[in-house]
């Protein structure tokens, strides 16, 4: 049998662009900021992952520039070998003092850092505990690390208290579970997950590449939300939403921060983050600390665009993050809404399965603190008008 069969018979894509309902891989020609240009046209950007806008604040761009020039364009290995840039380090050492703990390693990618902590972490004689709607990186590291997987349902801690039940004694437990869920904007119970993971004799691993500059006080994520910064034993996040750029991290012990940086094999076999990357990274996290009140205007514009959404009408879910999912119902209505917005002037995010049950899509907003009430309100418009449209 011919390898590629597989791939001639996948029409899925060619119908739908010939439907004109094509919402994915548009090209930007512009910053990511509030207003874009997408194919040469004026884009309301509703959806992307910029919470604390600062892709396109200067110091971060001028920070990138400098550490380029210092460091060059990439670093042409690995951390394991000739990869660990004097700027690697001093990042993770700011960002184990930023999130209080012992010691912090760097990965290319967060869906790398997914990957490069579980697949280490737990093995054959572990399980690892997964919300049903965890992010596909932590579903891929689970695989990957041969553990035994217990998928529970979604938030629901009564599941979950009943899958450790059933674990025996001689096996690891860690419970994953995403701080922020990506697709609903749910944040997750974590209390719970932290009683019953001392109750249980379970580690906890916190997924917030959602929650990190969005949630706490200061903008520490999901734990610090809680009050349970103390509680989380692995606190995985990304620098490519609130601080604009492109990279992943685990924070941990050092015992457990040394253990995967010698072991973990995505990172072993994978160039480090370029330097121009950390450096943004690093500027970033400095923009937050000396002004935490983006982090009030994040959430409020988040509140102003759910309460304008129900007010004109538009069925939301709730959530109290800045991702606002609006309910489309079947998957080509959702498409044909995200595309009509797309040619009105607005970019919202397509939600369909597997990320979604069938018959439940979204179209999902991404706020930042960036976006004005104007703005916004000239989005809602657009919106309310197209989802009656369509």
């Amino acid at each position: 049998m011919d390898l590629f069969r597989k791939c001639l018979a996948y029409t899925a894509v060619q119908e739908v662009k010939a439907a004109g309902i094509y919402p994915y891989f548009h090209e930007l020609m512009s910053k990511q900021d509030s207003v874009v240009t997408m194919e040469g046209r004026r884009m309301i950007m509703a959806g992307s992952n910029n919470y604390l806008g600062l892709t396109s604040h200067p110091e971060v761009i001028a920070a990138a520039v400098r550490a380029t020039e210092q460091f060059g364009s990439g670093v042409s290995g690995s951390r394991f070998l000739n990869g660990t840039l004097s700027l690697h380090r001093e990042l993770e050492r700011d960002l184990a003092a930023f999130l209080g703990k012992e010691d912090v390693l760097t990965f290319s990618t967060g869906y790398q850092a997914n990957l490069g902590i579980l697949s280490c972490i737990a093995g054959r004689n572990d399980v690892i505990l997964c919300d049903k709607e965890n992010h596909a990186s932590i579903y891929d590291g689970c695989r990957l690390s041969f553990a035994e997987m217990a998928r529970y349902r979604h938030n629901d801690m009564a599941d979950l208290e009943a899958c450790l039940r059933n674990i025996p004694d001689s096996k690891g437990r860690l419970i994953v579970t995403d701080g922020v869920f990506s697709m609903s904007g749910d944040i997750c119970n974590l209390p719970e997950v932290v009683r019953l993971a001392k109750a249980y004799g379970a580690r906890v691993m916190v997924d917030d590449a959602h929650g990190l500059g969005v949630l706490g006080k200061t903008g520490r994520g999901t734990p610090e939300h809680f009050g349970l910064a103390d509680e989380v034993d692995i606190v995985m996040g990304t620098f490519s939403k609130s601080f604009a750029s492109l990279g992943g991290f685990m924070a941990s012990t050092a015992a457990a921060v040394d253990y995967v940086r010698h072991t973990s094999r995505p990172l072993i076999f994978c160039a480090a983050v370029p330097p121009s990357n950390a450096a943004a990274t690093r500027e970033a996290m400095r923009i937050l600390q000396r002004e935490p009140e983006r982090l009030t205007a994040l959430l409020d514009i988040a509140q102003y665009v759910r309460d304008g959404l129900r007010a004109r009408g538009v069925a939301i879910r709730e959530s109290a993050t800045p991702i606002v999912p609006i309910y489309t119902g079947e998957v080509e209505r959702t498409l044909r809404v995200c595309c009509a917005l797309f040619e009105r002037g607005v970019y919202v995010n397509p939600v369909i399965p597997p990320a979604t049950p069938p018959g439940e899509c979204l179209a999902r907003i991404s706020c930042t603190a960036i976006h004005t009430r104007p703005l916004m309100d000239e989005a809602m418009d657009i919106i309310a008008q197209t989802l009656k449209d369509v």
